[in-house]
């Protein structure tokens, strides 16, 4: 069987590194915001190009702490509107309705699977305050279109980059380029195991250059407090845990190199997949796109699982059922988004990570071109 992810084999050649990291944090024995997560958080942020990174618990509490960030600066209030794509996975969401703001939901371009700008302008009211920008499977979203319908508004940007760690936007143009992070007024993101940097527990961070929020999430994520026993703030306890910086200290230096190693499989299923019955995805070989999946749609998609399953090849469902028809949704269970549907009633995502050989993904192109 190929599996969808092996992470035990993801992990392998890190075994002994992480090993002499165990040991050192043992020996230190400083659990909680220790060297480990600073030298992780300014790595992180010299990575993303991004004045500042916080360590936090998870991808969600990175979310959370953001727009909690905002309210605590009074630049949020509870009750605003948040513009959010309608496909994106629940805690996106979660996230808004957790901080008491209010979703407002956007169709995405069937073509990227991201939220389509063009339909952002028409969503807006007077308590629009925010975009919430996903980077879904992988690939950014149109920032400059994006940032240029923000400024027009005075709305602030937030990019949820849990599945985009690494991507590049080439602003040729300028003479620039900039890493998914530093696209936007602040960025959440999720180190969960099965992403492109990936800890062995939860763990998540959060990126921007603005010295006040940084300051004020700093405080929010150790229970609102700047000093020990002084709580500036209503906070919670959400703090990266020092032993999965340790690792992510371990691995970040290959995460270009095992990005480069995904692009390269997405380049072969591009090229040699063919069949009629599938959709590819669209991607425009530049490094905007870090295929933390390769997701392609069929209109037979749980035949075509059940096949490949059968030929042992493993493959999942992101994500198989739309936030707006999930039941805990429920006061939004009435509305309709055909793009959105469509994409969950389709898509299913392939093998693709650093790991899987090339007999392999020939393997997978011969099956699915059989189909």
């Amino acid at each position: 069987m190929i599996k969808f992810l092996d992470l035990k084999k993801i992990n392998e050649p890190y075994e002994a590194a992480f090993q002499d990291k165990l040991k050192l944090v043992l020996e230190n024995g400083w659990y909680i915001l220790g060297k480990e997560t600073e030298i992780f958080e300014n790595a992180f942020s010299a990575y993303c190009n991004s004045e500042y990174c916080i360590g936090v618990g998870n991808g969600f509490d990175a979310l959370v702490l953001i727009f909690k960030g905002y309210i605590q600066l009074g630049k949020l209030k509870k009750g605003d509107e948040v513009i959010v794509p309608a496909n994106t996975f629940v805690a996106s969401i979660l996230a808004i309705l957790e901080a008491g703001l209010i979703p407002v939901f956007i169709e995405p371009k069937l073509e990227t699977y991201n939220i389509n700008p063009d339909l952002i302008s028409e969503k807006l009211t007077s308590k629009t305050k925010a975009i919430l920008v996903v980077h879904l499977y992988g690939q950014l979203a149109e920032m400059t279109a994006i940032k240029e319908i923000a400024n027009q508004n005075n709305l602030l940007v937030i990019e949820d980059a849990a599945q985009a760690h690494g991507a590049v936007l080439d602003l040729t143009s300028s003479g620039r380029v900039q890493k998914v992070g530093n696209l936007s007024h602040a960025a959440a993101f999720s180190f969960y195991p099965g992403k492109n940097l990936g800890a062995l527990g939860d763990g998540g961070a959060v990126t921007t250059n603005d010295d006040k929020l940084s300051k004020t999430i700093q405080s929010l994520r150790n229970y609102g407090s700047e000093a020990k026993y002084q709580n500036e703030y209503l906070g919670v306890n959400s703090r990266m845990d020092e032993l999965q910086a340790a690792f992510l200290n371990v691995k970040l230096p290959n995460l270009d190199t095992e990005n480069s190693m995904r692009r390269a499989i997405a380049k072969r299923y591009l090229a040699e997949i063919k069949n009629e019955k599938i959709e590819l995805p669209f991607w425009d070989y530049s490094e905007n796109h870090v295929f933390h999946l390769f997701v392609i749609r069929t209109e037979h998609r749980d035949h075509l699982q059940d096949y490949l399953s059968k030929n042992g090849i493993q493959t999942m469902i992101h994500y198989p059922i739309s936030p707006h028809k999930q039941k805990a949704f429920s006061d939004w269970n009435h509305l309709s988004f055909p793009v959105t549907e469509m994409i969950h009633n389709e898509v299913l995502s392939l093998p693709i990570s650093p790991v899987i050989t090339n007999d392999e993904v020939s393997f997978i192109i011969e099956a699915l071109n059989k189909y």
